[in-house]
């Protein structure tokens, strides 16, 4: 008796060719819509730091995994440091870091570029520098750093920045733990998306209540300055605190807007900004090579205008490994940030400290700025093209730093999600870093689905050019399989650690 004829294979369970309304409706049933279905987010749920914290009033639960030592809570990783955790787990290491394209780093390539300096490659150790250095720092550093800041941004200015006006930390977050630790019980406006560790200052430090601001990729992730004046006046908002240029829309606040932020100090309000990637604007014509950003520019005077600004060697000077970092404001912040180094960092590195001076002259940096403009704009038009081949446009392109805020709402499910994208592209030896960690949410309590940067990654152009062919080449080949009909391998079965090869269960 001969058997009947087998129905062709289809992705549609009801018949083959055109789908029903109910093969629609059964392929929707599959889409992730909350972080409990999903193995990417419960992977990450799973870290210590993660879990949703408890409403205000609640009793604080105890989660063993977290509190093996009493009474200590872990704050939560940092993306960095999260992507790399499960990079380590799929494989990766320094030893072999080769091997991988990371296109999470947050740190630009250390090595030479096309006419820029050349790079240090010796520290000079004088014994005076075996001592501790003061918890403001070298005072020929501070000379320095303020002599660059009235050479680029305040010439004919009336009020000069002076030494008294810099504080030299070990590095931008300890910039900004000291800072934080020396503001009192203030309404703290922040911006999402932002910089990942603005989530842990302000869920550590809790005197710093947050009130924080959507921006709308609409409107090219612009603050709106007089939404914000009007904040100021009816929330109470004591302090606003932003990079810029912005990280990771890589968007800026220059011209007007960024005068009449500043103008905002003169109203009862501190400006608090993250001015690491100052240099990595990239002008349309050449003759603009060469400049860069700060709200120093508008400070009308130095010891009364309530603006704070956070920067130093690690990006724009490529140097991230010297953790040589300064805050500039009013002489009577430095003073409390002194005191509250004494406590928190104990001070910057003596010797890099003094290795730094002669890399602050003008004219050196004047040279190292367009050097790095044209290298990293280069980049950056590469990346862009690359993911244009892709059919993955940009939906706001970089006009500032090394990253690109990436849209993947358009690919199919489940990999239209940042933190399943990051987990397939593990699989392919190359990091990017998921949107939600610029989501600055201290509570952890929104359903990650929800987050209004699920859907995005940021992508570094950081790395040398090898490294970024490297990583575009494996985006295209899980965009490739996803477009194929792959997408019924992903979603699942990732490591947890390197001794498991089995995912979590959900």
């Amino acid at each position: 008796m001969s058997r009947p004829p087998t129905r062709p294979s289809s992705a549609y369970p009801s018949r083959s060719g055109t789908p029903s309304l109910r093969d629609v409706v059964h392929g929707v049933m599959k889409i992730f819509h909350h972080e409990k279905e999903s193995e990417a987010h419960q992977i990450f749920r799973q870290q210590v730091g993660h879990q949703p914290k408890p409403a205000l009033g609640l009793p604080q639960t105890i989660n063993p995994d977290e509190e093996t030592v009493p009474g200590i809570e872990h704050p939560g990783s940092t993306g960095v440091i999260y992507c790399s955790d499960r990079a380590i787990a799929n494989g990766f290491n320094y030893a072999n870091s080769h091997e991988w394209a990371n296109l999470g780093q947050g740190a630009p390539e250390v090595g030479p570029i096309p006419n820029a300096p050349p790079r240090p490659e010796n520290i000079p150790l004088p014994v005076d520098s075996l001592e501790y250095a003061p918890t403001t720092g070298v005072k020929d550093l501070r000379e320095a750093v303020a002599n660059l800041y009235n050479d680029n941004y305040r010439k004919g200015k009336a009020s000069q920045y002076t030494y008294e006006n810099v504080c030299i930390v070990p590095g931008g977050r300890a910039g900004l733990s000291r800072v934080a630790a020396v503001i009192g019980d203030v309404y703290c406006s922040y911006q999402v998306p932002d910089y990942t560790a603005y989530d842990q200052v302000l869920s550590a430090f809790k005197r710093l209540v947050p009130v924080p601001t959507a921006l709308d990729p609409k409107n090219k992730y612009r603050l709106d300055i007089e939404q914000t004046k009007k904040d100021i006046r009816t929330q109470g908002l004591a302090v606003v605190i932003a990079s810029n240029p912005r990280n990771p829309t890589g968007q800026v606040i220059a011209g007007k807007e960024l005068k009449d932020l500043v103008s905002l100090s003169r109203e009862n309000t501190t400006i608090i900004l993250d001015e690491f990637y100052s240099w990595y604007i990239y002008p349309d014509s050449e003759k603009d090579l060469g400049k860069s950003i700060s709200s120093a520019e508008y400070v009308e005077d130095v010891n009364s205008d309530a603006v704070v600004i956070i920067d130093g060697l690690t990006k724009n000077w490529r140097l991230p490994g010297w953790r040589v970092c300064w805050v500039v404001g009013p002489k009577n912040l430095i003073t409390a940030l002194s005191q509250s180094g004494s406590f928190l960092d104990g001070g910057a590195n003596h010797p890099m400290q003094l290795a730094a001076i002669p890399l602050l002259e003008p004219g050196r940096v004047k040279i190292e700025k367009m050097a790095l403009q044209r290298h990293f704009k280069a980049k950056r038009d590469h990346v862009l093209k690359r993911l244009h081949a892709l059919h993955l446009d940009v939906d706001v392109p970089p006009q500032a730093t090394f990253y690109i805020w990436l849209n993947l709402e358009k690919l199919p499910p489940p990999l239209n999600n940042g933190l399943t994208f990051f987990e397939e592209l593990l699989k392919e030896q190359t990091i990017v870093i998921p949107g939600i960690f610029f989501d600055i949410n201290p509570a952890h309590r929104r359903n990650l689905f929800n987050s209004p940067c699920h859907h995005y990654v940021r992508l570094s152009f950081g790395p040398p050019m090898e490294d970024l062919d490297k990583g575009i080449d494996a985006i295209g080949r899980v965009i490739a399989t996803a477009r194929q009909g792959g997408t019924r391998k992903m979603g699942h079965s990732y490591k947890k650690s390197l001794e498991s090869n089995s995912g979590v269960n959900i």
